[in-house]
Order: structure tokens, then sequence, then C-alpha cells
């Protein structure tokens, strides 16, 4: 570990405490090794360092979940590469992780579209998980695409809706509710989805559809 990130996780241990520690476990996060630090005080942190492409490359290295975490707000948007966003997705073990990494980070880069596409056809279980928690930071953030690229979107989510696995079947709801927000054509798309899925024989899509049509009704 070099000794800018070797300091930068000192400084977490400092502000890690035992209530933060427990929280992980209150919120589904399983990650060994975690320290106890609020996002709080990593956004704190995160402030004072800056942005730095290099430090972020370093603190990923440690593995430690809440250096990765730090990664989201440090590491410079336009300097991530196609390449970058593979290795760490591949590195992605707890929802945490994945879904501040899509939601601060990698939703601003070029390569997000292209990323969210090709991540939600994946079978591991978090970067499956990605691709969908990417697409619904892109419906809320994304102020440039128009209604066709939205639209489209929702093949993929037709496509991987099936998937009974807890952190991936919540992705995808969260994905399609977002989606659902973009316009009212797009919305009036997903609600037809929502209610395909809510009654499709699948576990796994019946819970996607339920559970998007809940929101998606109170917006029609």
């Amino acid at each position: 570990m070099r000794k800018r990130a070797r300091e930068v996780v000192e400084e977490l241990r400092r502000l890690a405490t035992e209530k933060d520690h427990a929280n992980l476990a209150r919120f589904g996060i399983v990650a060994p090794g975690a320290l106890g630090v609020s996002m709080a005080n990593i956004q704190k942190l995160a402030k004072r360092l800056g942005r730095s492409h290099e430090l972020a490359a370093e603190l990923w290295a440690t593995g430690v979940y809440e250096a990765r975490l730090l990664c989201a707000f440090v590491e410079e948007p336009e300097r991530v590469t196609a390449a970058q966003m593979e290795r760490w997705c591949q590195d992605f073990d707890n929802w945490g992780v994945c879904d501040t990494l899509c939601f601060k980070l990698f939703d601003q880069t070029a390569h997000a579209w292209a990323k969210a596409e090709a991540w939600c056809k994946r079978k591991a279980e978090f970067e499956k998980r990605a691709g969908f928690a990417l697409l619904a930071t892109l419906a809320g953030h994304d102020k440039r695409s128009g209604e066709e690229r939205f639209l489209a979107s929702l093949a993929w989510i037709e496509a991987g809706a099936a998937d009974e696995r807890n952190f991936v079947k919540k992705g995808i709801s969260w994905a399609l509710r977002r989606v659902g927000m973009r316009s009212p054509a797009v919305r009036k798309a997903a609600l037809e989805l929502a209610e395909r899925l809510a009654t499709a024989e699948n576990a796994g899509a019946r819970w996607v559809g339920r559970d998007a049509l809940r929101d998606l009704e109170k917006r029609r």
C-alpha cells in the first residue's frame, strides 16, 4: 500500500465507530474487514482529499470497504476508462460498493450506457446488479438522452427480470421504477411492462412487476 493510501486508510480507522460497523449487517452489507465508517464521514473526508485518479486507484487496491466507497468521490470521472470500470465491477461483492460507485461515479463517465447494457446481461450477482443500478442512476441523472434510449432499456429489464436473487431483483425493480419517471411516454411503457411482469409465471419476474407497479401506479 502506498503512503498516501495508507494514510487515508488510517484516517478511516480513526473515523470508525462500533455503531456504524453494526449498521452494515443491518443494511444487508457483507464486507469482511470493513472498518465501520458512516457515509457522511466518508463524504467529508472525500472533500478534504479532493479529486485524484491516482489516489482512487491506490484506494481501490486496498480492498477496504470504506476505501472503495471513497473512490466514488475522489476519482476523476473523465479519466475513468472502460477497462477500469470492468475491473472494478468484477470486484463488486456487496450492494453498498456497487450502488455507490454507480450512483456517484460510473454514471458520469463516457462509458456508462455501454456498461449498463453489458452488465445487465451478466450472470455474476453484483455485476448484474451493477447493470441495473447504473441504468437506474442514468434514468435520474442523464439529462441529455432522449426517450428512445430509455424505451430501449425496458427490453434489458424484461430479459433480466426472471432472476430471483434478492439483490438482483431489487436492482431491476429500482431500474424499472426510475426509468418509468423519465416522461409520460416512457412511464406508460414501463407501466405496461410492470403489469406484464406482475402476472408472470416466474416468481422473480412477478416480484419485480408487483414491486415496481406499486410505485408507478402512484404516478399515473
